[in-house]
């Protein structure tokens, strides 16, 4: 863990500037995600809309070979979905689009939940859940925290409520590349791990599953998918701690105006 990068002062700024950016790829997203899209048809939005509106760059593309700028994992799918002409949101699908930008050399990565009409009670709670635990995890950042506590919180949480946490996939250190140190597992053991200081950067991205942690990755080598076919839920966002505490780098308008509840 000697690898963490501390940022510098100048660095945090073009950090906040990536992540400032990001949220408004989701506040735009927010008017067109709706039953009778199609995944590769956000795909494209949002490409056009990071390079021509914003001057940046997906960072997703061309990131170990993906082809695409976003990740769109419908119900069952846990993350790294593939978009595609053929995925058609239905008014009782859960979605997660889960998007990176790049600007002026670093990046931001973030991503949202979006439930459909007539999704059901079950998956309108997954969703809350997830997005709790996230939150509850953010709570705890501070300098002296610990790891451990971070992964314990959303754990906990989420056996709390009936769910198992994907332990495959977790956050990550970020800044000039995409995945840096540390990794930010969604489980641990309170006061274990590293202790976290002023100037990291990484991501709190918790995946929570109805049923079993049980994944699987399907032939196209990136759609993971919970081997029992229940629904699966995740939500993230880019951290700095501060000197205080932390700043959620890619915090959205309406969490904003929320924060003070959802904490």
């Amino acid at each position: 863990m000697n690898d963490v990068i501390i940022k510098t002062p100048e660095q945090i700024e073009l950090m906040q500037e990536s992540g400032r950016l990001l949220a408004q790829v989701f506040l735009m997203l927010d008017d067109i995600i709706k039953p009778g899209i199609t995944t590769m048809t956000v795909n494209n939005l949002v490409e056009q809309y990071i390079v021509n509106e914003l001057n940046a760059r997906p960072a997703s593309k061309g990131q170990y070979g993906y082809p695409f700028v976003l990740n769109s994992s419908i119900n069952e799918v846990v993350c790294h979905g593939m978009p595609s002409d053929s995925d058609v949101l239905t008014n009782t699908d859960i979605i997660n689009f889960d998007i990176t930008l790049e600007k002026n050399g670093f990046i931001a990565d973030s991503s949202k939940m979006y439930i459909m009409p007539n999704a059901s009670k079950e998956a309108k709670k997954l969703v809350t859940v997830t997005q709790q635990a996230m939150w509850q995890a953010i709570k705890l950042v501070k300098p002296g925290a610990r790891l451990g506590d971070i992964g314990h919180i959303i754990a906990q949480i989420a056996h709390q409520n009936g769910y198992s946490i994907v332990r495959e996939y977790c956050g990550h250190g970020i800044g000039e590349q995409m995945h840096e140190v540390p990794n930010v597992l969604h489980y641990g053991k309170p006061n274990t791990g590293l202790k976290l200081q002023a100037g990291m950067t990484f991501t709190i991205e918790p995946m929570l599953n109805q049923g079993s942690a049980k994944v699987k990755t399907n032939k196209d080598g990136w759609t993971v998918v919970t081997k029992d076919k229940q629904l699966s839920a995740q939500t993230e966002h880019t951290i700095l701690v501060t000197n205080t505490g932390y700043e959620v780098l890619t915090l959205r308008a309406e969490e904003a105006a929320q924060l003070s509840a959802l904490l």
